[in-house]
């Protein structure tokens, strides 16, 4: 799980995944983005998210946390530097054609760019009171490198004591997807270097906020459980994250969809669906 389930900075391979990303972002909208639903609306009401809230969301992928925080009264901005075909699908979602009710409620309406936070700022643009990073780190080696120096870019962009949100995935033994993720490790890093699989530890997200000069001021966990119609709905879905990237330039897609259908048999369930029962960890900081 961009967050990020969704951690396309990861794959550290010497050439680009065999995958067709066009097909994956789709994957990924219609698929795997709402099992993070429950995260999104726990944040968004102990923040009072709504008429007044400027939000700036850090890797913002297809839109659906933006679309929600919209929906709610919320002004948004999204910003990705890495994922230009969610992108597309996040400014279809937003747009006043597609999304009528979220961008009538948005006061100021809708703003997605294509880079990082400081492609987001401008002399026009009022500073931010809260910044969303939804992407889940703690199930990989070295999945927050970079994300400190991203929130110090977006520190700036905010009121003082602006909350920013970052999010981690729970303990092993409450997350049944952490044992499927170790299938990428298994395929793309058997010898574990920086890429490998490990355990979420309890301050991953403190550290973080840390290093980007940031005060925790508060945290919560949400269940979040992964839910699919089918084993191929949940392959297709796991591959959407970004996770499996490495795997499938080590390897190939079919070795890959072979290993994830193996390691998603134990959460199959008498009728075909497959069910993961999941718990994230969310933290709210404040800026300087």
């Amino acid at each position: 799980m961009t967050p990020t389930l969704v951690q396309s900075h990861l794959h550290r391979g010497g050439t680009a995944p065999r995958v067709d990303l066009g097909a994956r972002a789709r994957d990924w909208a219609e698929i795997q983005e709402r099992m993070l639903v429950p995260l999104f609306e726990a944040v968004y009401e102990r923040l009072d998210v709504g008429d007044g809230t400027r939000l700036l969301g850090l890797g913002c992928g297809s839109g659906l946390a933006l679309l929600m925080a919209a929906s709610r009264g919320a002004a948004v901005t999204g910003v990705d530097p890495s994922a230009p075909e969610r992108l597309a699908l996040a400014r279809k979602r937003l747009s006043p054609d597609s999304a009528p009710e979220a961008a009538a409620g948005a006061a100021g309406g809708a703003r997605l760019v294509e880079g990082g936070p400081a492609d987001a700022a401008g002399p026009d643009v009022p500073a931010y009171n809260l910044v969303t990073a939804f992407q889940p780190i703690g199930c990989m080696a070295g999945d927050s490198e970079g994300l400190s120096s991203l929130l110090e870019t977006a520190a700036p962009l905010t009121d003082r004591g602006t909350p920013v949100v970052l999010v981690g995935w729970g303990p092993p033994e409450r997350c049944a997807t952490s044992m499927v993720l170790r299938v990428a490790t298994k395929l793309a890093d058997p010898m574990r270097s920086a890429g490998s699989w490990r355990p979420a530890l309890r301050d991953d997200l403190e550290e973080v906020a840390q290093r980007a000069g940031l005060k925790p001021d508060g945290s919560g966990r949400v269940a979040c459980p992964f839910g699919y119609a089918d084993v191929e709905s949940a392959v297709r879905g796991l591959l959407s994250t970004g996770l499996f990237d490495a795997a499938v330039g080590a390897t190939d897609k079919a070795q890959v969809d072979k290993e994830l259908t193996e390691a998603l048999h134990p959460h199959r369930r008498h009728d075909g669906t497959v069910w993961m029962p999941n718990v994230f960890r969310y933290l709210i900081a404040r800026t300087p």
